[in-house]
């Protein structure tokens, strides 16, 4: 499969899931994200009847859709009942996942403040593992985002921001049905930086490379050229792992400034590998 075949779209909550379908084979985009949660696709708005749909959909277009589900949800709750509600959140969008034939569900690390961090990474690595064996039951793949450094002054903060806690995740965690979205412009605001996280982390288990540019100060999604990345040597790094054949999926700006942005991508990789 070419690059430009293997970089998708980021639709979100743009465009309800069947229009989205539709507008990606008319743009040749093979793979595709939608968020749930609010409408056009609310969990309520998703009965049966549209999700079986939306399965019939996918396969006759032969597009491959995921999930991603919502970062502001924190997966490292462990109050009394939002515990529990987070743990149903993830489980609506598994079985979602499964009735609509998405091809995965991407989650998050959840939230800190500060003073609570471990306390936090524990109850979120617990929930995650407790959300991979319904995965795992309903062959559901999930993949777990590297998510984005905030200021140090910042009380809130995400998880899996770094490589130190990506370890803490991956390293303990051994399902099948956990893989990795590896989203360069979050890796551009740590230390060790894009390189870094090629170098150190297993791409045998990154099924997608989300991209965005960044300026390096912040988070702010950027379309690529907009910032400071280096998207040949990106390329290059990535193209030349052994055995890498992920997708990419574009997460920056409109519809339109995403398909602008997928032919800098493209042009960008075929300077850097031909």
């Amino acid at each position: 499969m070419s690059i430009r075949d293997r970089i998708g779209i980021d639709i979100g909550v743009k465009l309800p899931i069947e229009e989205g379908i539709d507008w990606a084979k008319e743009n040749n985009v093979n793979f595709i994200d939608f968020r749930l949660d609010q409408s056009p696709q609310s969990f309520d708005e998703m009965t049966p009847a549209r999700c079986e749909t939306i399965k019939q959909k996918l396969a006759d277009t032969s597009i491959t859709m995921g999930l991603h589900t919502l970062s502001a949800i924190n997966i490292a709750e462990f109050s009394p009942h939002l515990s529990e509600a987070t743990d149903a959140y993830l489980q609506s969008y598994i079985d979602i996942a499964k009735a609509t034939g998405a091809s995965w569900v991407e989650i998050h690390g959840g939230l800190h403040f500060t003073s609570d961090k471990q306390k936090r990474m524990e109850a979120s690595r617990e929930r995650i593992k407790r959300a991979l064996g319904y995965a795992e039951y309903h062959g559901v793949t999930l993949l777990l985002e590297n998510l984005n450094w905030e200021p140090d002054h910042a009380e809130v903060h995400y998880l899996a921001h770094n490589l130190e806690e990506c370890h803490f995740y991956f390293d303990h965690i051994n399902s099948p049905n956990l893989r990795w979205a590896f989203t360069i412009n979050h890796a551009d605001l740590v230390p060790e930086g894009i390189d870094g996280f090629i170098d150190d982390m297993d791409f045998s288990r990154c099924d997608e490379v989300r991209v965005a540019d960044s300026h390096g100060k912040y988070e702010e999604h950027l379309p690529p050229g907009e910032g400071r990345i280096d998207w040949q040597h990106a390329f290059r790094r990535l193209e030349g792992l052994p055995s890498f054949d992920a997708h990419y999926m574009c997460a920056f700006g409109s519809l339109d400034v995403m398909l602008k942005g997928r032919e800098y991508l493209v042009r960008e990789a075929e300077i850097a590998i031909g």
